[in-house]
C-alpha cells in the first residue's frame, strides 16, 4: 500500500471540479476520512470529505465567490457542501466535540488538526491528504488500515458514549476492512454499552445497517453482532443465517452486486407481522417496506426446474423485478449446489423476458355485446386469465371464441 496518494492517477482529486474547489479555498483543505482511506486501498471513492481550519461562515462566502453552489447541509457543526454538477463535496471546519449525550454533540471550532482528528471514531477514519497526495496520520491509521485493524481513538466506552451509532460503525468498518476481529477492549465496551443503541433514531439505524449488508460479506460482521448480544436489539426476532449466507455465496459466485434490501428480506424469514414491524422501527422507505413485505408474504412455487410456459405466466402476473427477488430467495433456500446453474438460467430467461400485450381492449368488449360499465373490467379480466394460462395465446379466433364464451356466460 502506497503512504501517498498520487493526484494524477486518483482521478477525484485532479478533477476539474475538485481543482476548482481547491483554488476557491485557497489550499486551505485536506481531504478527510472514507476517500483517503478508499483511494489508499485501491477502492472506489464516492463521498469526498474535506476538512478545513476555515469558520463556515468564511467557507460559504469564499465557495460563491468562486462560482460554487454551497448549501448549509450542517452549519451548527461545521459542514457545508459545495455542489458542482453531480459532485457533492462535504466540508467540516476542524473542531471538537464539547459535549455529547449519545446521539448528537456540541462542538467549537479551531484550527488544531491533531484536535480535529483525536474526536474522530477510527484511527483509519482520520487520515488526512493534501492537494498533493502528502498523508498527515495522527494516530497511526495508516498502519491500522494496512493491517485491516479497526481500532478505536482513545478509550473505546468512551468513544461509544459520545455516540452509540459507533458500535454499529465498528462492526460496518469490521465487514468491509477488517481482517480480524476488533480489539477486546472494543467489543467488551460494545457489550457494556449496547443499551445506547435503544437512544438511536430509526433512520439512523436504517441507513448503518444496509450499508452494513451491502459489504462483499457482512455475515462475519452479523455473527460477530450476535456474539456482542447487539444483533437482537436491532433485528429482533429468528433470523434465516443460513439462507442469508447462500444468498450472499451466489452474489459472490456470479458477481451479482450486493443487494442490501434482499439480503435483509433473507435474513428476516417469512412473517410479514414482523417485517412490517421492523419497517416501521426503522422509518423505512414506503418503497422498501413494500418490497420486503411482499417478499415476506410470497407464496409463488418457484423451483429450479421451473417450465418455460410456468415461467413467463409468474414473470407476467408478477412482474420482472418481483419475480427476480423471488428466484433469488428460493435460490437462496435450496440446498443442493449442483442447481445452481438452473437457478442462473432462470435469472436470464427472465431478465430477456418482454411483457406481452394483451390484445383486447374495452372496445372488443363492447362490441360483444356487454355495455359499458363494471362488466367490461371483470369480462377482460376472465379473458385476460385464460389468455395468461394459455400461454398468451395469438391466434385472434382462439381469443374472439373466448370473449364469446365468457360474455354467453354473463
Amino acid at each position: 500500500m502506497t503512504t501517498r496518494l498520487d493526484p494524477v492517477t486518483a482521478a477525484w482529486m485532479s478533477s476539474p471540479e475538485t481543482l476548482r474547489l481547491l483554488a476557491a479555498l485557497d489550499g486551505e483543505a485536506r481531504f478527510v476520512g472514507g476517500c483517503v482511506r478508499n483511494a489508499l486501498l485501491g477502492l472506489a471513492v464516492d463521498d469526498i470529505d474535506l476538512a478545513t481550519p476555515l469558520l463556515p461562515e468564511v467557507v460559504m462566502e469564499r465557495l460563491r465567490a468562486g462560482g460554487i453552489s454551497v448549501i448549509a447541509s450542517g452549519l451548527a457543526h461545521g459542514t457545508v457542501t459545495a455542489v458542482m454538477g453531480t459532485q457533492h463535496y462535504e466540508i467540516t471546519t476542524l473542531r471538537r466535540d464539547d459535549r455529547t449525550d449519545g446521539r448528537h454533540a456540541e462542538v467549537s471550532f479551531n484550527a488544531d488538526w491533531a484536535l480535529d482528528a483525536a474526536r474522530r471514531d477510527f484511527t483509519m477514519n482520520a487520515l488526512y491528504a493534501d492537494a498533493r497526495g502528502t498523508l498527515y496520520d495522527y494516530h497511526h491509521g495508516l498502519e491500522d488500515l494496512k493491517a485491516g485493524r479497526i481500532r478505536f481513538i482513545g478509550e473505546p466506552q468512551a468513544r461509544i458514549r459520545e455516540d452509540y451509532l459507533r458500535i454499529l460503525r465498528l462492526f460496518r468498518f469490521y465487514a468491509y476492512y477488517g481482517r480480524s476481529e476488533p480489539e477486546r477492549s472494543a467489543l467488551d465496551a460494545v457489550r457494556e454499552e449496547r443499551d445506547g443503541l435503544t437512544r438511536l433514531s430509526g433512520e439512523r439505524i436504517a441507513k448503518e445497517m444496509l450499508r452494513l449488508l451491502a459489504a462483499p460479506d457482512p455475515l462475519p460482521a452479523l455473527r460477530l453482532m450476535g456474539a456482542c448480544q447487539v444483533l437482537a436489539l436491532i433485528l429482533p426476532g429468528p433470523l434465516n443465517f443460513a439462507r442469508a449466507e447462500r444468498l450472499i455465496e451466489s452474489d459472490n459466485n456470479c458477481f451479482f452486486a450486493p443487494d442490501p434490501v434482499l439480503r435483509l428480506a433473507a435474513l428476516l424469514g417469512d412473517e410479514v407481522a414482523g417485517v412490517a414491524a421492523l419497517a416501521q422501527r426503522w422509518r423505512l422507505s414506503n418503497e422498501i417496506k413494500t418490497r420486503l413485505e411482499d417478499l415476506a408474504g410470497g407464496r409463488e412455487k418457484i423451483v429450479s426446474y421451473l417450465s418455460i410456459r410456468e415461467l413467463r405466466k409468474l414473470l407476467y402476473r408478477l412482474g420482472k423485478a418481483r419475480f427476480i427477488d423471488r428466484v433469488r430467495l428460493r435460490w437462496a433456500e435450496d440446498c443442493k449446489a449442483s442447481n445452481g446453474v438452473a437457478w442462473r438460467a432462470l435469472l436470464e430467461m427472465a431478465r430477456s423476458w418482454e411483457r406481452p400485450v394483451f390484445p383486447l381492449s374495452g372496445r372488443d368488449v363492447m362490441a360483444a355485446g356487454i355495455a359499458e360499465g363494471p362488466q367490461i373490467g371483470k369480462v377482460l379480466a376472465e379473458v385476460e386469465d385464460w389468455w395468461v394460462d394459455a400461454d398468451f395465446i395469438e391466434d385472434p379466433f382462439s381469443l374472439a371464441e373466448r370473449l364469446k364464451a365468457v360474455v354467453q356466460a354473463l
